[in-house]
């Protein structure tokens, strides 16, 4: 399926070259049957679902209260810096293929096109002064947690797909990857974050999806944590 905004917006693909075959041979072997019903076992799971979501909202509730201070200072920032608001919104793709406005601290100027990060082939001509360091420290993505408390995020999960990007928004329909809520950062994120193919984040969502469990989730936050302090992954 292709999920087109309006109607206007061209539907883009968001597939760059493989680097690992193993992957990408893996991810077109799935039986997709299979690999559903092993998405409705874990879906399911009214428990584990449950607890998901009262773990996202006990830690996201501080954090928005210890971040909106930052959030105020970042925002003025950016607004003495560039043109255009602080807050950027971007059509997403949340659980279910339901679309939804996700925040982010505004990194680009206001005609900047609406790519996926891995499509520009000169993303530095469109970064504001600050927006490099705010890639770069992730602090850009702050604003999230309040999607984390009204339920269009969790803390982790397959990261909300860009409405125009069609080939992963395909890819993860056939395998049933749709179904989870998406999250602030993933399993996908903190194995490779901007430099993976749309297949290879296609086959780590599959992963995390076989794999979900508190601890797991507990994991990636922790990795998470590390990279964002350590500045790994992020390619602009």
């Amino acid at each position: 399926m292709g999920v087109n905004a309006g109607g206007d917006a061209p539907v883009l693909s968001g597939t760059i070259a493989m680097r690992n075959p193993a992957i990408i041979d893996a991810v077109r072997g799935l039986d997709p049957a299979q690999v559903l019903i092993e998405t409705d076992d874990a879906v399911q799971n009214q428990r584990s679902r449950v607890g998901k979501r009262l773990f996202d909202i006990a830690l996201a509730l501080p954090l928005c209260f210890l971040a909106f201070p930052l959030l105020i200072v970042i925002g003025i920032l950016v607004r003495l810096t560039s043109r255009g608001p602080a807050i950027y919104w971007s059509l997403r793709l949340g659980k279910d293929n339901r679309l939804f406005r996700m925040p982010k601290l505004r990194t680009m100027c206001d005609y900047a096109p609406q790519l996926a990060t891995h499509l520009f082939t000169d993303a530095q001509q469109y970064l504001t002064p600050v927006g490099d360091f705010l890639r770069r420290t992730s602090l850009d993505e702050l604003p999230q947690i309040f999607s984390i408390l009204i339920g269009d995020l969790s803390f982790t999960g397959p990261r909300p797909a860009l409405f125009n990007q069609s080939d992963l928004i395909n890819l993860r329909t056939d395998l049933g990857i749709h179904k989870l809520t998406p999250g602030l950062t993933g399993w996908a994120q903190v194995n490779g974050r901007d430099g993976l193919s749309v297949e290879e984040k296609v086959g780590f969502d599959v992963e995390y999806m076989r794999q979900q469990s508190f601890l797991f989730d507990l994991r990636i936050l922790a990795i998470t944590v590390s990279k964002v302090l350590s500045r790994e992954g992020v390619s602009h």
